[in-house]
């Protein structure tokens, strides 16, 4: 249970850190920075599922292309899981957005990723 709110917590960082240096990937609608955290943890919370749900059902029909690319196709599972999250949390009226998939949603993938990589080195285990 732990480390499930630990990873939701490093998402949600990640998620920030993403609408700060990715102009598509945006919070919106949210006038207080306590408005602003909830909605990155609420985020956090859809992209948490997302990619224990349904990504690995995405990994297991895109292998061959994980193979051929030499894992290079990652970024574009990864982008799509966030661009999911962002159509998931339109659906939930929760003030996230993903503007565009290729740009926006690749670039913010690997914020993400990169951010996520270094918090998890950096917690113990």
């Amino acid at each position: 249970m732990v480390s499930l709110i630990v990873r939701i917590i490093v998402n949600g960082l990640a998620l920030w850190v993403a609408t700060e240096l990715v102009s598509g990937v945006n919070v919106t609608d949210t006038d207080t920075a306590t408005g602003q955290v909830i909605t990155l943890l609420v985020v956090a919370l859809i992209f948490a599922i997302v990619n224990a749900i349904i990504k690995p059902i995405v990994k297991l029909f895109t292998f061959p292309l994980f193979i051929l690319t030499l894992g290079l196709f990652t970024f574009i599972v990864n982008a799509l899981m966030l661009s999911l999250t962002g159509w998931i949390a339109d659906v939930l009226n929760v003030p996230f957005q993903v503007d565009s998939f290729f740009w926006d949603a690749v670039l913010g993938a690997l914020v993400v990723s990169l951010v996520s990589w270094i918090l998890n080195l950096l917690l113990p285990k």
